[in-house]
């Protein structure tokens, strides 16, 4: 039967609940990828399955972009191609996660109905030719959706190759919002479950500014491009508005699989990299979370922020196993340089996501394109064939992933939690803030490098989450703060848990309303501090703490309410005065860093945080060496992944599984190299 998990409001499995479980009929570690036969004569695909065998393939996503393929005309379907197809992989063995095709509408649809094209802020209508071009509100959409999803549950629910529904794909990418007058009559219909009548949306948005009051909701339109900056709050439900739009057609498909078909059901998020989702709320509407990560190719040290990915999909899995749905085995084309991975780098970035939770790895796409908008994009399959190093690369990480068949349901276990909140992210980063500087992402990634070069492995959580038993909790940014997450954050403290907190944050509320009295509003209290006023920094300026620390982009008039001055300013707009703060509450510390500290800069504050959580970091390892843990009911898993030119060795003793050899007291692990060790 389908698993469908009960879910807290942050996403999280309820207590003594079981977990969502992966693609049915499917043992030990997934392992494929995008699979689209469509684009080849079927005289290829008897080699591609022999050749997925020889890799050790036990999963393929099939019919991702094949609608057209399978309407050819409206209400005609052909499903000979995906029966012969279905048959043929089922027979070797090899499980289908079988997709809705909705991500690209057939051309004859957008010929019958022109109003499916989606239309920019600014009004531009967008033309059919790419994937996700579509409105989402619009009905003849929604109908057409609704039918083909209807086909394939009908046809496949009971097809003994289906282990896994797909629905739709990457939702909120690369069109995540439509301004035409289909979405504006559907955020009209939104806005009134929200706020129930005009009076309470007036209020809520603060239209007596500006004059912007409604007097009918016939008048409320998308935030369109207007003359100047426009309503914040009005901007922000529309973000919300948007988010839940995608999320209808997502469980509008998928409710019609589940009338025919016990098979799990799934779409695959982006966490860290798609702006315009809210994945708290959509992962309590998944069977089992999938994501997609690429590399950007040209950051040095990019393997922390595919961690930090992992770390993230994991957290809105619940701390549950999820799969990891799409991944490069090479370049990417979509980059600004199409930059191929190192021998051995493939390897790394798949293991680094199982150590973090991931039970499945998948790469788009199986044989690489000879045509289309990706055909430089790397493949398990690549245009050299065979002979190919990355194929060589690619069977052996078949092996690999067979040989830690048993870490299958194992989980990771963090002590330091950082909290992450879409809607903040969508709040913080409208117009008119106080400097353009401030971004979401920069400050969450800051945070999380050093925390990942301390070796802390990190969940993430929703600002109402419940904290108990993490020692240390980050907060690097949460302008948007409710009161329950505010209320949350206190009692964490009081309770003796020690929090630290960025700039720019307790500052307004859901609708973007500044929190009565000094900032930083909610967290007043919590951090024992008042900030008078704000004082960003002009571009390149620089400010000087005490103990040699330098910050930029921020620094704020700060006076003290109960919280003691750990490091001042010297020199800038806020010399002498506070920069970094402690405050003791109850059985507790909650810090505040009020400037945009980096690097060596923010490690060394984080440094004298860590003694007060009881969190110790580990120094004994070089530099990008990273060790994480999964822990299973019979044993644990030690995952050492080496992302430098130099081998490592540790102290540990366990089976190392990838070799099976048995380590007495001493891990090795080459330059470039990954180590699982049971022990």
């Amino acid at each position: 039967m389908t698993f469908v998990v009960p879910r807290q409001a942050d996403g999280r499995p309820l207590p003594d609940q079981p977990a969502p479980r992966l693609p049915v009929g499917v043992d030990g570690l997934v392992y494929g990828g995008d699979y689209n036969p469509e684009q080849w004569p079927e005289e290829v695909w008897a080699e591609d399955v022999a050749l997925m065998r020889q890799a050790g393939v036990n999963l393929v996503s099939v019919a991702i972009h094949a609608w057209a393929a399978l309407e050819p005309r409206p209400g005609e379907f052909d499903f000979g191609w995906l029966d012969r197809l279905l048959d043929l992989l089922h027979g070797a063995g090899i499980a289908v996660n079988l997709a809705t095709p909705t991500v690209v509408p057939p051309a004859w649809l957008y010929r019958a109905h022109p109003a499916i094209r989606p239309v920019t802020r600014d009004g531009v209508e967008l033309e059919r030719g790419s994937r996700a071009t579509f409105c989402p509100s619009a009905p003849a959409y929604r109908q057409a959706a609704a039918a083909i999803t209807r086909q394939l549950g009908a046809r496949y629910g009971d097809h003994p190759a289906v282990a896994l529904w797909h629905v739709h794909n990457e939702y909120g990418a690369p069109v995540g919002a439509c301004y035409c007058p289909e979405s504006a009559t559907a955020f009209r219909r939104w806005l009134r479950a929200r706020h129930g009548d005009l009076d309470a949306l007036n209020a809520a948005w603060g239209t007596s500014f500006w004059g912007q009051r409604y007097g009918e909701w016939a008048e409320v339109e998308p935030p369109r491009v207007s003359g100047t900056t426009g309503n914040p709050a009005h901007e922000l439900d529309f973000a919300r508005f948007c988010s839940d739009e995608l999320l209808a057609c997502y469980t509008a498909e998928r409710d019609i699989l589940r009338e025919h078909s016990t098979v799990p059901v799934t779409t695959n998020f982006m966490t860290t990299n798609c702006k315009s989702i809210d994945y708290w709320r959509w992962a309590r509407e998944v069977d089992v979370v999938a994501n997609d990560h690429y590399l950007t190719a040209e950051a040095r040290r990019n393997h922390i922020d595919l961690a930090m990915s992992a770390d993230l999909t994991r957290a809105v899995a619940g701390g549950q196993p999820w799969m990891l749905m799409e991944h490069s085995t090479g370049a990417v084309n979509w980059q600004p340089r199409n930059i191929a991975k190192r021998p051995g780098e493939m390897r790394r970035n798949s293991l680094a996501h199982v150590a973090r939770g991931a039970d499945a790895v998948m790469f788009f796409q199986w044989r690489a394109s000879r045509f289309g908008a990706e055909k430089f994009h790397s493949a398990m399959l690549p245009h050299a064939g065979t002979r190919s190093r990355l194929w060589q690369e690619v069977v052996r990480l078949g092996r690999d992933l067979g040989a830690l068949h048993e870490v299958r349901g194992s989980l990771v276990r963090a002590d330091v939690a950082v909290l992450w909140d879409w809607e903040s992210w969508w709040a913080l980063e409208l117009d008119w803030r106080p400097s353009v500087d401030l971004s979401y992402r920069e400050r969450v990634g800051a945070f999380y490098e050093q925390l990942w070069d301390a070796r802390l492995t990190v969940d993430f959580v929703a600002p109402e989450a419940d904290l108990t038993g993490y020692r240390l909790v980050v907060v690097p940014s949460l302008y948007l703060t409710s009161t329950a997450a505010a209320e949350v954050l206190h009692d964490y403290v009081a309770g003796g848990g020690t929090l630290v907190v960025s700039y720019f944050s307790g500052i307004v509320d859901a609708n973007d309303t500044v929190h009565p009295g000094a900032h930083p509003g909610a967290l007043r209290d919590v951090l024992g501090l008042e900030v008078e006023e704000f004082l960003p920094l002009r571009a390149g300026e620089e400010v000087s703490l005490d103990g040699g620390l330098r910050g930029d982009v921020w620094a704020e008039h700060i006076r003290p309410t109960g919280a003691e001055t750990v490091h001042s300013y010297v020199d800038g707009p806020a010399a002498g005065g506070p920069a970094v703060t402690r405050h003791r509450l109850g059985d507790g510390v909650a810090w505040y860093v009020s400037t945009r500290l980096r690097g060596a800069a923010l490690d060394a504050v984080l440094r004298e945080v860590f003694p007060t959580a009881g969190v110790e970091a580990r120094d004994d390892l070089p530099r990008d060496v990273e060790v994480v843990r999964r822990r299973g009911a019979d044993a644990d898993y030690l995952f050492v992944l080496n992302h430098t030119d130099a081998e490592v060795r540790l102290a540990a003793s366990g089976t190392e599984l990838l070799t099976g050899r048995r380590c007495e007291s001493e891990l090795t692990v080459p330059a470039g190299g990954a180590a699982v060790l049971r022990s």
